[in-house]
Parts: C-alpha cells; structure tokens; sequence
C-alpha cells in the first residue's frame, strides 16, 4: 500500500508538470487555421524575421560545433592550471539576466568599443546586424554544447585512446577515428541544446540588434504595439517549425545512439 501511494503521488506530480508545459503548447498547434496562414504568408516581414532566426541560429551553432569540442576535450583530458576557473566562466552566460548580457555584449562590441571598432576594420559591425544576433546567439548557449561534448567525452576510457596511439596511431587520427565517432550522440544533444536556445533568445539580441528582428523580438514589438491578435500568428508558426526540426534532430541523435549501442554488442 505504501508503495502504491509513493507511485500515485509522482504520477500526480508528472501529470501537473506536463499540464504546464503542455497546454499552452497544444493551444498554440491547434489555432493553426487556413486563415491564419494566409495572413503569415502575406506578411513578409514574418517569413523574413523566422528565416533570419533560423540562419542566425543555424551560423552561431556550426560556430558552436568548431569551438566546444576542441574546448570540451581540453578540459576533460587536461589537467592545468585555471581549469576550473575556465569551466565556470563557460557556464557564467546560463546564470546572466539575459538582458544583462546584451549589455555586457554591447559595451564589447558596440562601435566605439575595442573589438567593435576592430572588427569594423573588416566591414563587420554588430549593432543591429546579424553578426550581432549571431554573438548573443552564441553567447547565451555555447556552453550547452560544450557541457554535451564533455559529458560524452568523460564516458570514454582515456585507454582507448592509449591504444591507439601505442600501435602508432597519431593523436589527430585517434581523436577523429575513435573519439568523436563515440561521442556523436552527445554532440547532437548539444547542438539541439544550442540551437533551441539560440533562436529562443530576446535579452540579448534585443540590445545587441533590435533590428533587423529575429522572431522572439518581432512577436515582443507587436504584441506591445498591436496586442496578442497580431503577435500570435508568429509565435504559432515558431512553435511548428520548432517542433518539425526538432524531431528530425531527435530521430538523428537516436540513430547514432542505436547504431552506437548495436556495435557496442
């Protein structure tokens, strides 16, 4: 009895927890209508602001793949000095109001700044372009990839690697044959993990680059300069086409992880 009481009490609490999440997420699918897709299709300011997020997104998260897993390897299989210094500046952009962090962003990149003006050198400026929306992107969710990587990373035997390297393998050709096929599955957790995160983001990229709007800064502006009506129609379809990448990425990650565990045996 008091086992089938402990069961009934967490299935209660499941249940509450998913009616939270998914309530609004199921009102949001179902006001999709041939009406309100008329009405998307025709404004294209819309269709611009979801390509944008999604390109700005989709560039920040390859930036994202190039730079955590070379960072993710060092810190697991590296000891030095500062590492644990190092990690906690990673995960630092997590805990940032978000609107803080276009601040800090702003007060490094802006045009009278040291790197701003730098990279003005070559043409690139970030107030109000999508350079800028790239950075907040990757400044709010690097450090979901990077985390992924490791945790992939810590699960494979620093042996295997040994091996390899004693029957004269080279370190590059151990990291690419033997390591990072291994670690795939965690890699697409993360790359989910930042590319969610990415084209979720407004604090950052509303300082940053007000203009030209991302999605999550359009459905702000017009919801307080015209109300829900005319903020919903954008919210709906990042929802939708949120929801179609995201399992399509989900079924990847779990192909790589059954062809993982089927080699294993």
């Amino acid at each position: 009895m008091k086992n089938r009481f402990f069961k009934i009490i967490f299935l209660i609490l499941l249940l509450i927890a998913i009616t939270i999440i998914f309530l609004p997420i199921l009102k949001m699918l179902l006001s999709l209508s041939p009406e309100l897709l008329r009405y998307i299709f025709n404004d294209k300011e819309i269709i611009a602001s979801i390509i944008l997020t999604f390109k700005a997104s989709f560039i920040s998260t390859l930036f994202g793949i190039l730079l955590s897993i070379p960072t993710a390897y060092l810190i697991v299989r590296y000891n030095f000095w500062g590492k644990k210094i190092l990690e906690a500046i990673l995960d630092i952009p997590v805990m940032f109001p978000h609107s803080a962090a276009g601040i800090a962003l702003l007060s490094i990149y802006g045009s009278k700044f040291f790197l701003g003006r730098f990279f003005a050198i070559f043409g690139i400026k970030f107030v109000d372009t999508i350079y800028g929306i790239i950075i907040g992107m990757f400044f709010v969710s690097f450090s979901y990839l990077v985390n992924s990587a490791k945790e992939g990373i810590k699960k494979i035997p620093p042996q295997y690697e040994y091996v390899a390297m004693n029957l004269g393998a080279s370190k590059f050709y151990t990291f690419f044959k033997i390591v990072l096929p291994m670690i795939t599955s965690d890699i697409l957790t993360g790359i989910i993990m930042m590319w969610a995160r990415g084209i979720s983001e407004f604090g950052a990229v509303v300082i940053l680059a007000y203009h030209p709007m991302t999605a999550p800064v359009m459905i702000y502006e017009r919801f307080t300069s015209f109300g829900l009506n005319y903020s919903k129609p954008i919210a709906v379809v990042m929802i939708y086409v949120s929801l179609i990448v995201f399992s399509l990425l989900r079924y990847l990650q779990y192909r790589f992880s059954h062809n993982s565990e089927m080699q294993d045996k």
